[in-house]
């Protein structure tokens, strides 16, 4: 296991220098959500926060093509 470690810190750190910055309409309200729900639903928060920001952000595309 502490042969992996370097290898997961390269790998995020490469994609933190890689990502390009992304419109977070609707995700920040959808990931409080479903991080609630999550942490309620046997402690999944961070599984519900991106299942919610995931959903806010698809809600909010539509409220703006309306």
């Amino acid at each position: 296991m502490t042969r992996l470690a370097p290898a997961v810190l390269i790998a995020a750190a490469s994609a933190l220098a890689l990502a390009s910055p992304a419109s977070a309409k609707g995700c920040l309200k959808g990931a409080a959500v479903g991080a609630v729900a999550g942490h309620v639903a046997h402690h999944h928060a961070i599984l519900g926060a991106a299942a919610g920001c995931a959903i806010g952000h698809h809600h909010a595309k539509h409220a703006v093509r309306r």
